[in-house]
């Protein structure tokens, strides 16, 4: 599988676009925004999108999600169903950041621990980490160790849970007990900022290594 990173958005939100080498079809992770710069890059690329996948709906990660399934006539796979009550509310998201319009929608799929998804000849596991939302999900393609954690986990900090149905509690467990055992060689792709290993957060980062 490859991958290439587009920031997005004001927030500078990681919208990733991941596809199948062998048959150049793709999925976007979290579409929060700037739809055009997003399809410029897949048709540089040579990617044939076929789904949205979502870690989260908050609006940096969603807010473009309705249009371009409408534009793309694809599929939203993702997040958990207990993301719904965030997902309803991206229009008022939308008007209280300065986003512009944002539509709410009802995801194709709802996602679970344990489920997969898939593009191409590409297979991803789905871990349901909640804390940051509740219904936040993160999507693992073990053959590449490679994760997309969404806003659970940073280079050097961790999620917010200060927002509605947030707990800290929760985003530590799911951490720790969900992230962690994959493995320490795995990469991961936030939703903001540079890329990191497991391995160099549980030494370094000071919310959730193993010396916090």
């Amino acid at each position: 599988m490859k991958f290439q990173i587009i920031p997005v958005t004001p927030f500078q939100q990681n919208c990733s676009l991941l596809w199948c080498e062998e048959t150049m079809r793709g999925a976007v992770v979290d579409p929060g925004g700037d739809l055009d710069r997003i399809l410029s890059v897949a048709k540089k690329l040579g990617v044939q999108i076929e789904k949205i996948l979502l870690t989260h709906g908050h609006i940096d990660h969603a807010g473009g999600t309705a249009e371009l399934a409408a534009r793309l006539g694809i599929p939203i796979e993702g997040p958990q169903q207990e993301e719904k009550f965030w997902i309803d509310q991206l229009p008022q998201q939308g008007q209280m950041f300065g986003l512009g319009q944002a539509a709410a929608f009802v995801p194709d799929r709802w996602l679970n621990e344990g489920d997969t998804v898939s593009f191409g000849e590409v297979t991803l596991s789905v871990l349901h980490c909640p804390g940051h939302t509740p219904g936040h999900v993160v999507f693992f393609h073990a053959p590449s160790k490679l994760a997309i954690v969404g806003d659970v986990l940073f280079q050097g900090s961790i999620g917010r849970t200060d927002f509605p149905r947030g707990s800290h509690t929760a985003l530590i467990n799911a951490i720790r007990g969900k992230l962690w055992p994959l493995g320490d060689d795995v990469s991961f792709i936030p939703g903001h900022g540079s890329m990191s290993t497991f391995g160099e957060e549980r030494q370094y980062n000071p919310f959730v290594g193993d010396g916090a």
